[in-house]
Parts: C-alpha cells; sequence; structure tokens
C-alpha cells in the first residue's frame, strides 16, 4: 500500500509521480463508472479527489483489515462523491475496481449512487448533507473516551456548509475539545443551483473561525504538496489552538481535469455520453474501454454484501431490577433516571467507561441528572441543538458504546425524524429515550405534545419501541435495552402515577417480572371483550375494567402491549377471540396502537368487533386528566364507549 508519511517535510519527485498516476486512474474510474451507469455525479468527485487521495496516503489505516479498531476514521459528508471514494478505496485495495466500474449504481449492487457502508472503507451511509460533521464528532469523541490515537476527517462540500446543524456540531466540537477531528471542505464554488455565492451567500473561513476552529486555507485544492502541508499542519497541531478541531478550506475546480467540465454546474449531478467520455479519457491521455465494459454490464450478477464496521456492542451489566411498592406514587421517568444511575454505578467504575448520556438542555426533566452525578465525564450536554446531538449520539454507539440521548418527545422524534432515519439505515445502537409524550404533557399544549410518536419510529426498520405502563416496567425495559444491541425507543409520559397491581394486590412488574420483547401482558382476564393499551392508559383501562364488572357485570381482559415493535400478534388474536376489541393510547388514533393492531386483525382475517380510541386532534393546553376525559381516553370514556358498543346489537355473547 503506498503510503506518506506526515513526518517528512515535503513530498519527494517520485511521490509526486506515484500520486499523478494514482490521480489519473482514478479518473478513468470516475468517467467509466459514472458514464456506463447513466447517472452520477462526476463533477465534485473531479473536484474532490486530489483531496481524498492525499488524505488517503497520510491516514493510519488497514485496507486488508478495514475494522481495525485503532484506524482513522473518514466520514464522507457530501456521500455524492461516491464515484470519487469508490475508486479511491480501489486503488487502495479495498474492494475490486471491476466490481465497482460495472455494477455502480446497479440494484443489487454494494456501489450505491450515494456512499454505504457495505462497501469496505465506508465508515457511514451518507447522501443527506450537513449531518456529517456531527457524525465526525461523534466518532472523534468515542476515540477520545476510548483513549484512541486515531483521528478522524470528515470530507464536506462548500455548498453543504448552509446547513444549520454543522453550526451544532462546530460548537459541540469545540466545548468538549475534540482537537483530533479534521473538516476538509472542497471549495468548488458551485452547487446544484449554480454559484455558492449566490444560492445562498456566506463566509465559510470565517464561520469556523469565529467557532474557534482553527482554519487552514489552500489556494489550490488540486496541489498535492499544498493539501500535504495543510494536512501535516493539523497533525502535528501547528496550529493556533491545539486544543479545538481545524478545518482545511481547499479551494477547487469542479470537473477539474476535463477542459469542457470545468467550472460548470450541469456536471454536479451529469454524466457524460459516450463520445463525451471517449473525448474526456483521450484528453488525458487514457484508453477507452467503454463498448467492451457495456456488453459486461448487461450481463453482471450483482450482489449486495452487507459491512457495517463498528466495534462490538458493549457488554452490560444489567444489575437487580428495582420493585416499587404498591404505596409509591412517582413517575416513570424517574424510574428511569434511578435504572440509569444504578446501570452507570454498576459499568462505568473502571478505567473506560461502557455507558455515555446524551441530552439537550433538559438533563433535570428528563432525569439524567443522578447519572450526570455519578458519571461527569460520561454525560454529554448538547445545547438546544437536537439535530447535531441525535446524529453525534448514533455515531459514538457505534464505538463501543451504550449511548442513551433523551429529551421530549417532540425533540428526540418529531423534529429530528432524518437524524434518527440515518441512525438507523447506519444500523447505530442508539437508546433513544423520550418522555413527555403524548397529551399527558398537559399545559405545555399541542406544540409540545407529542402524538406521533409510534407513527414515526415504526417507520424505522431497525428500532423497537416500547411503552412502559408503569415505574417498575419502566426499570426492567432501561435495563433490557441497555445490555441489548440495536436502535430502542423507550417512550413514557410526563405525570407521576400509581403502581400497577395483580389481582392479589402485589406489583405486577415486580420480583421475577421480567420484560420480554414481543410479549404482552394479561393483566386482567375476562370473556367479554379486551381493552388494549399501552403507557399511561393502562391505569384508565383498568380502572374502567373495574368498574364495568362491579356496576355492569361486564367482565373485561386488559392486555399491556408495552412492546408496540416487535407487537405480541398472538396476543391481539387471542384478544379477539373474545369478539370486542377497545384499543386505548395517547396518541394520534390513526398511527399508533390501534392501527398496529388493526393490521394484525386485518392479516389473520379476525373477525371482531373492534374500537379505537386515541387522539383525533391537536390538544389543548390543560391538565392531562381533563384531555384524557376530552378524547374519551379517561376510565369512564373507556366504560361509555364499551357500553355504547355492548348496546348496538353487534358484539355476539
Amino acid at each position: 500500500m503506498f503510503s506518506i508519511s506526515l513526518q517528512q517535510r515535503s513530498l519527494t519527485d517520485a511521490q509526486r509521480e506515484t500520486l499523478h498516476q494514482m490521480w489519473l486512474r482514478c479518473m478513468r474510474r470516475i468517467i467509466l463508472s459514472t458514464t456506463l451507469a447513466g447517472s452520477g455525479h462526476p463533477g465534485g468527485s473531479m473536484s474532490s479527489l486530489h483531496l481524498v487521495l492525499m488524505l488517503y496516503c497520510t491516514l493510519e489505516h488497514r485496507p486488508d483489515d478495514p475494522c481495525w479498531p485503532e484506524r482513522d476514521r473518514v466520514v464522507v459528508s457530501m456521500g455524492h462523491i461516491s464515484p470519487c471514494v469508490y475508486s479511491v478505496l480501489a486503488e487502495f485495495g479495498y474492494t475490486p475496481e471491476d466490481n465497482f466500474i460495472l455494477e455502480f449504481r446497479q440494484a443489487g449492487s454494494s456501489y450505491a449512487g450515494h456512499v454505504e457502508c457495505c462497501v469496505p472503507g465506508v465508515e457511514w451511509n451518507t447522501g443527506n448533507l450537513g449531518q456529517g460533521l456531527s457524525v465526525g464528532a461523534g466518532m472523534a469523541l468515542g476515540l477520545k473516551l476510548r483513549g484512541s490515537r486515531a483521528s478522524t476527517f470528515v470530507l464536506m462540500g462548500d455548498g453543504e456548509q448552509q446547513k444549520g446543524q454543522i453550526a451544532e456540531a462546530r460548537r459541540f466540537a469545540v466545548k468538549y475539545e475534540l482537537n483530533d477531528l479534521c473538516c476538509v471542505i472542497d471549495r468548488n464554488h458551485l452547487q446544484i443551483g449554480g454559484d455558492t455565492d449566490s444560492v445562498m451567500p456566506q463566509e465559510i473561513e470565517a464561520e469556523y473561525a469565529a467557532s474557534q476552529w482553527n482554519t487552514i486555507r489552500v489556494g489550490d485544492g488540486h496541489n498535492f504538496d499544498e493539501i500535504f502541508q495543510a494536512l501535516r499542519q493539523v497533525r502535528s497541531s501547528e496550529v493556533d489552538d491545539p486544543r479545538y478541531p481545524s478545518v482545511i478550506i481547499a479551494e477547487t475546480v469542479m470537473g477539474k481535469g476535463v477542459s469542457f467540465m470545468e467550472n460548470k454546474a450541469k456536471y454536479h449531478g451529469s454524466t457524460l455520453k459516450d463520445d463525451e467520455a471517449a473525448a474526456a479519457l483521450k484528453e488525458l491521455g487514457l484508453d477507452n474501454p467503454l463498448p467492451a465494459l457495456r456488453g459486461r454490464r448487461k450481463t453482471l450478477r450483482v450482489f449486495h454484501a452487507p459491512f457495517c464496521p463498528a466495534l462490538d456492542h458493549s457488554k452490560i451489566e444489567p444489575g437487580q431490577p428495582k420493585t416499587y411498592a404498591m404505596d409509591v406514587t412517582t413517575d416513570c421517568r424517574s424510574a428511569y433516571g434511578a435504572a440509569l444511575e444504578d446501570l452507570a454505578r454498576l459499568n462505568n467504575a473502571g478505567e473506560h467507561p461502557r455507558i455515555l448520556g446524551f441530552s439537550c438542555d433538559l438533563e433535570g426533566s428528563v432525569k439524567m441528572d443522578a447519572f450526570h452525578r455519578q458519571n461527569p465525564g460520561c454525560f454529554f450536554e448538547g445545547g438546544i441543538q437536537e439535530h447535531n446531538t441525535a446524529t453525534l449520539a448514533g455515531a459514538a454507539s457505534k464505538e463501543g458504546f451504550v449511548v442513551f440521548f433523551s429529551t421530549f418527545g417532540v425533540f428526540g422524534v418529531s423534529e429530528v425524524y432524518n437524524q434518527q432515519r440515518l441512525n438507523d439505515i447506519n444500523h447505530t445502537h442508539l437508546k433513544l429515550v423520550c418522555t413527555h409524550l403524548g397529551l399527558d404533557v398537559g399545559e405545555d399544549g399541542q406544540t409540545h405534545q407529542c402524538i406521533d410518536y409510534i407513527g414515526l419510529v415504526q417507520n424505522l426498520y431497525g428500532f423497537s419501541i416500547f411503552m412502559p405502563a408503569d415505574p417498575n416496567q419502566t426499570d426492567r425495559i432501561v435495563r433490557h435495552v441497555a445490555s441489548h444491541p440495536g436502535n430502542h425507543f423507550v417512550g413514557m409520559g410526563r405525570s407521576k402515577m400509581g403502581i400497577i397491581s395483580d389481582e392479589s394486590g402485589k406489583p405486577f412488574f415486580g420480583g421475577d417480572y421480567r420484560f420480554v420483547p414481543g410479549k404482552a401482558d394479561w393483566l386482567r382476564r375476562g370473556g367479554h371483550g379486551a381493552i388494549l393499551s399501552c403507557g399511561p392508559v393502562v391505569h384508565n383501562a383498568l380502572r374502567a375494567r373495574e368498574e364495568l364488572a362491579a356496576r355492569h357485570g361486564i367482565e373485561m381482559s386488559v392486555l399491556n402491549l408495552a412492546s408496540i415493535k416487535p407487537l405480541d400478534a398472538d396476543a391481539v388474536l387471542e384478544a379477539a377471540g373474545t369478539g370486542f376489541v377497545i384499543t386505548a393510547e395517547d396518541h394520534h388514533i390513526d398511527t399508533g396502537l390501534g392501527a398496529r393492531v388493526s393490521t394484525v386483525l386485518a392479516e389473520a382475517g379476525a373477525a371482531c368487533r373492534m374500537i379505537r380510541l386515541g387522539v383525533r386532534s391537536y390538544g389543548l393546553s390543560g391538565h392531562p386528566e381533563v384531555l384524557y376525559r376530552l378524547e374519551g381516553l379517561d376510565a369512564e370514556g373507556i366504560v361509555k364507549t364499551v357500553l355504547q358498543a355492548r348496546s348496538d346489537g353487534r358484539i355476539r355473547g
């Protein structure tokens, strides 16, 4: 593998010649792959190529061991330059050249239009601009906490700097002194809409300098010597303030190397036709194998090889569950905070911590304050910057940590849905615990009453969804998600509540109770129908059941579906066997538990009467009990619904 040491003072003539030949081979790959595919981003790939090549020549990395824990990380935030990235990775032996050129952008291929980590050497699936610096900050933070000497580099475009999340990431990186983080910006002054200063003017260098980053300008981003000296300056800490991260801003040319492509915005996302590609290859002094390659591409059998660089999920000691007695009244978020503090005590005592916590100016409200006191070096205050925090928490979870990110539901799900979607795509191990869900937020009103969390999170294929019914179940769910890999969403309301009992009067979720994903809890049994619920509304379902039995002789089952995803389909169908099912939830009526239960019944062809109770419009500002009553989600409303349903003659028995 060709490598250049940053300990040397300058490049040699032999190194310059080798770099030039590498550049030519990569240019050939860029032109061939995009022309064969008939789509892609050749112009930006060409403007970044010198930067990417020099970076990989100076990295600490092992192409034969792409997951080497001590490798330098490279996050390609501008994922559309995939032809450039794949070309360089092929040059260094990460992936076969022919596979990339022939398969690029074919369905089933690992070589997607935007970089994906199914290609060895790619750390993070990117494409949605503006998130890469947050990813890099999360990786750099994780490496720092592990005591690693590895560095993290983030490749970015200049148009991308218009994204607000980048400013959030800049501030976080300075606050936590992530001095092994370096951003490299391709400043070609062009984006899809034309000149970057016309689309949205900004002073990139001044903005980074104002955020206290070390700024280094490269006047010619196609001059290997200038790029080398900039990287050498960063690596040797010969910067204004070595405590802080650095940014290299390199002046480049869109389409560099092919005269008729240079400085033309159209080539950001437009490829060459065969005759144009032939002319470009000729200008570069390269052969033109396009006719032969086209025949091979048509008959190629493509495949997708999953490849996800990440350290193993940290082994966690879950500890002994806590049982809250029947005379206790508290909220689920306090039980979460207590469980998290206990987990930290058990797992963060050594030299290297295993559990990290992130929040956004809501530490006390989401009850992470005890965790913070227990482990001040493991808690990270992200400020009112949810987009950055959601992304970097996900990235940190791929560095071998169990990461909890807690905020209100509207901020942890609704506001950052795209960030969580990319966490899901990148197979993170995030423990997203959101409090203040639903109408239970009460007086804060409709802007803070998150009523869409199930509908949104269930769209994320890799996220589970758990809604504990009381503090005891909360404790056990939190310990479960901490000790199991993958992305888990745990939701809860704001209000205090009592402890759910079994029929003997003891805590139902206490003692030896063990939470099992995909398994529902039969709190009460009855043959006249079933009330299916989750979260705080379970308490109202139980009260309604007691009143129906005592005053009307109606024995209803109550099924707690704390595991909403995966859902206990067998239990749902068993409930349908009573002939009458009601779902009751503090959630948008069309996208929550009721919708999931309806799907199970429809797919199974189960014949029963079903009624859904939920939130039918944005809520008012008032006490949660009043808001529940207005939506028919209190005990009285559930009773009324059951009696009306039984009186219409459509329920058997």
